[in-house]
């Protein structure tokens, strides 16, 4: 890779479009949070998991097929994509499993120290060059993020950094994931594909996980948890999580994944509207931290040369 392509890699500015549609993710999976903890009283948390998953295929290979994705032709991506679906899986084992020890709001903060792996990641596997102010713009949306949360918290023993270990572990296999979706040929497989694998394989991984936990649903579910597990399945899983991986194709792993960091202070808003949750005056000053940080993080290179929106070609492969 040329010092020339390293440079172009990391100096392109996410478009306008797709900063809307980042925005559009991050506050669905913020408001997915709420989703899950209102599920709960019906279906617990693996089942809900692996039952978002099934859900989430058969729209996959929908969208895949209106759009011409060849999801059975051999284009090299089965193993990478029989380990990203691998990763995919353990990951949310790893996230509902902490989620017993620890508490939401610190497991949020931990999730997220993916971004950071995602940035030294690129730079190893991909040559996406982050300078001093990028990694401070990194630092700032993380320190936002634990403002706004709360950290540091008390009571804090070894259960529960058990559970900030295991969170840990699900957002290092959420980089990882995305690591391997830029690096190996899944780059170059439709979006539908790419996250396809990662569906699939999920379902016996969450449903041997939900079975040894010994998880059962005892009542019918409500009409508000259907619809929950609908949007979960549907929207959250089929259509932005697609809409995540075209993005991976088309820009900067690293960037993107800054980008991410709005998503818990969606959640905590959220919260506020929904579960009645207190803000205070600590959340303004983290959202101001958290966009000073992906201004850093998103600053062109005066150098470089702003090419033309990568994304809709990214979107009709």
């Amino acid at each position: 890779m040329s010092s020339k392509q390293v440079i172009s890699s990391a100096g392109r500015p996410l478009s306008p479009g797709a900063i809307a549609l980042m925005l559009m993710l991050c506050f669905t999976w913020g408001f997915n949070q709420i989703a899950v903890k209102l599920v709960l009283p019906d279906i617990p948390p693996m089942l809900q998991a692996c039952i978002r998953s099934a859900g989430a295929l058969p729209v996959l290979l929908l969208i895949g097929r209106l759009r011409g994705a060849r999801f059975f032709e051999r284009d090299g991506t089965l193993w990478p994509g029989l380990l990203a679906g691998l990763m995919f899986g353990i990951e949310f084992v790893l996230i509902y499993q902490g989620l017993r020890f620890t508490t939401a709001s610190r497991a949020v903060v931990f999730l997220y120290c993916a971004p950071f792996v995602v940035a030294l990641g690129s730079f190893q596997l991909l040559g996406e060059r982050l300078g001093a102010a990028q990694w401070g713009g990194l630092a700032l949306s993380f320190l936002g993020v634990a403002l706004a949360i709360g950290v540091p918290q008390a009571d804090v023993d070894s259960k529960v950094l058990l559970g900030d270990l295991m969170i840990v572990g699900g957002g290092i296999l959420w980089a990882a994931t995305t690591l391997v979706a830029k690096a190996s040929k899944l780059r170059f497989a439709p979006p539908e594909k790419a996250l396809g694998y990662q569906v699939a394989l999920s379902i016996p991984i969450l449903g041997l996980a939900a079975w040894l936990s010994g998880e059962t649903i005892t009542h019918p579910p409500s009409l508000l948890s259907t619809s929950l597990m609908a949007f979960q399945a549907v929207w959250v899983v089929g259509t932005t999580f697609t809409l995540w991986f075209a993005l991976v194709k088309a820009y900067s792993a690293s960037k993107l994944s800054a980008f991410t960091f709005i998503t818990p202070l969606f959640g905590v808003v959220a919260s506020y509207f929904i579960m009645h949750d207190r803000l205070s005056l600590a959340f303004g000053a983290a959202a101001l931290l958290v966009i000073a940080g992906l201004f850093l993080v998103n600053r062109p290179s005066p150098t470089v040369a702003v090419p033309s929106d990568p994304l809709l070609n990214a979107t009709k492969t």
